[in-house]
């Protein structure tokens, strides 16, 4: 594999290069009208601009990156997260058209596509399912007579879904038809499906995902857990790995399950198996993402393995040059989302141009970022700009890490979630490591926010001065 196009933009676009650059390997950059300045396009060893800014007529244009790719005698194509990542279809063209899909197979990507065949797909394995019903269904009596017997709270999902799109918590009878009707609306929209099952809604849960690798030769392992419970809206924010409440025992089984998961569907390749945990430590079955995911990074940390360089070498049908007994976690890892989204405004999007840019640096700091000062933010993708990691021997390390990286870390021109994330990094839940998906909604609210931010401008003004007495002190000494 000589030369290989990046289908996607931003980071992860600039991250895959990264890899493949280290390896030897050229790179293909794809890009909108809107993204002519963008970072990846310059990190690029050649990029072609294939359409306009918004995405359906740019980075969703499965034939048109084939064609690019076949022009410029491409070897590969990495699909990254998002966009065409999970496309079936894109990745059964690329196949035909005699490329390297640097993923899993088509038939891995369908089933775990849709919730409920992935659901059937794993049911041969004794995997833990959360209660609920295994086909979709449309029919609100139905529905209703589903929740009687699980019991409320119940959750509506979209079989097709994910992002949080078409998903609903139902708490009582009163409030399943008009939910249902919104989860079937805005799945069909998202989707172009409507189709939603229902199950039990898991109350104060641990979100944790397993890492899996899988090669072309049979052999699959997974490199442990990620914690993933800070989500605004269904969408995580902060990440770490390991996690906080894992035992070796669980965290063995959990492992296993995952290989578990990935063997039914003759997976190849990265990718991540998602279990909800409750506060027993049971853990259910939730959805595999087949692709690289966006906090992949803490894994790669703990790990000191690169999983752009594996999947790479899997695709060209290597086998893993490590079996499971050979892995190890050492240290702590976290990943915060840098997203152009304003936390004192329910996480509106924030757009404008980045007048001040400056990333933190320094040991046991990792920035994956897509941006340069004096770039636009554009209106047309997701608002993630990067993401900033911190490592340390210990989770308290990786913690303080974080702190001082945010606090680093300037940002001028559109609003950021850094003072989210230093919020949570700051509260007691969360360093306690007693927290669960609900952190959010418990804990944070745009006021509270606000408080902190006044006090620590407040410490900063208090030091200033200090410091400014303190240095009028030293200038009136006496010779």
């Amino acid at each position: 594999m000589k030369k290989i196009l990046v289908a996607n933009r931003g980071e992860i676009a600039v991250r895959v290069m990264k890899s493949a650059k280290k390896m030897g390997i050229k790179t293909v950059a794809v890009y909108s009208v809107a993204d002519r300045d963008a970072l990846h396009v310059k990190f690029a060893d050649e990029a072609v601009c294939i359409g306009e800014a918004p995405s359906s007529e740019s980075y969703l244009k499965g034939d048109k990156i084939i064609e690019v790719a076949k022009s410029l005698g491409v070897d590969g194509i990495h699909p990254g997260y998002g966009f065409l990542s999970e496309n079936a279809d894109f990745a059964e063209k690329v196949t035909e058209n005699g490329i390297t899909f640097i993923g899993p197979n088509p038939h891995a990507i369908r089933i775990m596509g849709s919730k409920l065949a992935a659901k059937d797909a794993v049911s041969a394995y004794d995997i833990p399912m959360v209660p609920g019903i295994d086909q979709a269904i449309t029919d609100i009596e139905k529905a209703r007579e589903i929740a009687q017997q699980i019991g409320y709270p119940i959750l509506i999902k979209a079989s097709a879904g994910g992002g949080g799109k078409g998903m609903r918590v139902v708490e009582k009878d009163e409030e399943l038809s008009s939910q249902m009707n919104r989860a079937i609306s805005e799945a069909t929209s998202a989707f172009g499906d409507g189709s939603i099952f229902i199950e039990k809604f898991v109350k104060s849960p641990r979100h944790i995902e397993i890492q899996v690798l899988a090669d072309k030769h049979g052999n699959i392992v997974h490199l442990f857990e990620r914690e993933c419970s800070i989500q605004r809206r269904h969408q995580k924010v902060v990440e770490e790995a390991p996690s906080s409440v894992l035992t070796p025992e669980k965290r063995k089984e959990m492992g296993e399950a995952a290989v578990k998961v990935a063997r039914a569907c003759d997976y190849v390749g990265a990718g991540t198996v998602e279990f909800l945990l409750d506060n027993n430590q049971d853990f259910y079955f939730l959805k595999m993402n087949t692709r690289l995911q966006v906090e992949h990074p803490v894994t790669e940390l703990i790990t000191g393995k690169d999983l752009v360089e594996l999947q790479i070498n899997i695709a060209r049908g290597e086998k893993l040059p490590f079996a499971q007994e050979d892995l190890r976690i050492t240290g702590h890892a976290l990943e915060l989302r840098v997203y152009a989204e304003d936390p004192l405004k329910d996480f509106l999007p924030s757009v404008g141009i980045l007048e001040t840019y400056e990333l933190p640096i320094g040991n046991n700091v990792r920035v994956d970022n897509g941006f340069e000062e004096g770039m636009e933010i554009p209106i047309y993708y997701d608002p993630m700009i990067s993401k900033l990691i911190t490592y340390g021997a210990n989770r308290q390390e990786a913690i303080a890490k974080m702190i001082e990286a945010i606090d680093a870390y300037k940002v001028k021109g559109v609003e950021t979630t850094l003072s989210f994330g230093k919020f949570v990094c700051e509260h007691e839940s969360f360093t306690s490591g007693n927290y669960d998906t609900g952190f959010v909604k418990d804990y944070y609210t745009p006021e509270a926010l606000h408080a902190q931010l006044e006090n620590q401008a407040e410490v900063a003004a208090l030091m200033a001065v200090f410091q400014y007495l303190k240095d009028q002190k030293l200038v009136r000494l006496p010779k």
